[in-house]
């Protein structure tokens, strides 16, 4: 398993291949520093300016029955017990 930094990196990189960035993108620090097995990952906040452009990028992707579907196998596999 990845750890939450590498996760909090990897969707950075993500965002920004689309044109995104929110520069308060990081592990969350008090759950970070708990003894919880996954820590929280902080999204932050971003201008107004950024927030369009991330709805942009997501209005802008095609959206299937599919799609839909392995994202609710996804949570489904995922969920913590």
């Amino acid at each position: 398993m990845r750890s939450t930094e590498e996760v909090v990196e990897s969707l950075r990189v993500a965002l920004e291949r689309v044109g995104v960035v929110l520069p308060s993108l990081c592990v969350d620090p008090v759950t970070g520093a708990s003894q919880e097995p996954f820590a929280l990952v902080e999204l932050g906040r971003c201008n107004v300016q950024t927030a369009q452009r991330l709805a942009d990028v997501l209005c802008s992707m095609p959206v299937g029955e599919e799609l839909r579907a392995r994202v609710r196998q996804l949570n489904r596999e995922r969920r913590l017990p």
